[in-house]
């Protein structure tokens, strides 16, 4: 599933790519394309001016010159891609948007094969569309507050994977960057937060924050095609992975081999040498 890098670099290309175009036409071509909850079908854009983009966590949207926004959750799959005349067109194309700005034209299209991402028309709330109103900020939003949020890490009593994974303590933290940020903060990802000092917890956040901001200069994490920009370009931060799908590789620190353990149904990454579990 796309992380925060992903999401935030699919945002940068559609603000830059799409803004300040008009949607002349917007069709849903897939039954379970918009979210149940969406307050209009995409149809109702038609016409709308796209004035930006916005995005807290995992979720993005669309910002527009009406008092609703266009959410999008990428889930396993999802992808907005611009039509371009020297590539295949996409193969699971869920909806369409023609766009129109003085004679330039534009094809956008939200592409998902495995078809568990959605759109959805929303009124947003303070700027935050109801969708993404119950998920904590990411540490690259101004508000963020990183001493209420080590707080909150070390009131609850489980293991730290799992706390990172919690997107209402801390969102955008996925599978592949709480492995690599635990990696670098050299903290098992089984130790329960509530045996961990302040320090280390804030050495979790400051880890995942820079693991992160490498993995969004570099266009996010692509393993295959199911992740790719606006532009069909997939991201190059797999090279710089140290720990996630390289189990019983060397790590890069200390040469230990790389495990891999499962539990909460995930896999999780780490160096046993380097991130010893007391």
């Amino acid at each position: 599933m796309p992380e925060l890098p992903e999401v935030e670099t699919v945002r940068r290309g559609l603000d830059t790519l799409i803004k300040g175009y008009r949607i002349t036409q917007a069709q849903d071509l897939h039954p379970r394309l918009l979210k149940g909850d969406s307050v209009a079908p995409i149809s109702v854009l038609n016409g709308a001016r796209i004035t930006g983009t916005g995005r807290r966590g995992k979720f993005l949207w669309i910002t527009l010159d009406r008092p609703v926004v266009l959410v999008a959750h990428l889930g396993m799959s999802g992808q907005f891609l611009i039509q371009q005349r020297d590539r295949p067109s996409p193969k699971h194309i869920r909806a369409h948007f023609s766009l129109k700005k003085s004679l330039r034209k534009l094809e956008l299209v939200f592409n998902d094969q495995r078809t568990f991402g959605w759109l959805s028309v929303e009124e947003p709330v303070a700027s935050v569309p109801p969708s993404a109103a119950h998920i904590a900020l990411d540490p690259f939003d101004p508000n963020f507050d990183r001493a209420a949020t080590i707080t909150k890490y070390l009131s609850r009593n489980v293991r730290i994977k799992t706390a990172l994974l919690n997107q209402e303590i801390m969102s955008g933290v996925g599978n592949i960057y709480a492995d690599e940020a635990l990696w670098r903060a050299k903290v098992h990802p089984e130790l329960l937060t509530s045996e961990m000092s302040k320090k280390k917890i804030a050495s979790v956040i400051d880890s995942a924050t820079e693991v992160m901001r490498e993995a969004i200069a570099q266009g996010g994490t692509s393993f295959d095609d199911l992740y790719i920009n606006v532009n069909g370009e997939s991201g190059f931060f797999e090279q710089s992975l140290s720990v996630y799908g390289r189990e019983d590789e060397p790590c890069p620190r200390c040469g230990a081999p790389i495990r891999r353990i499962v539990f909460g149904a995930r896999s999780s990454h780490f160096c046993p040498r380097c991130q010893r579990a007391r």
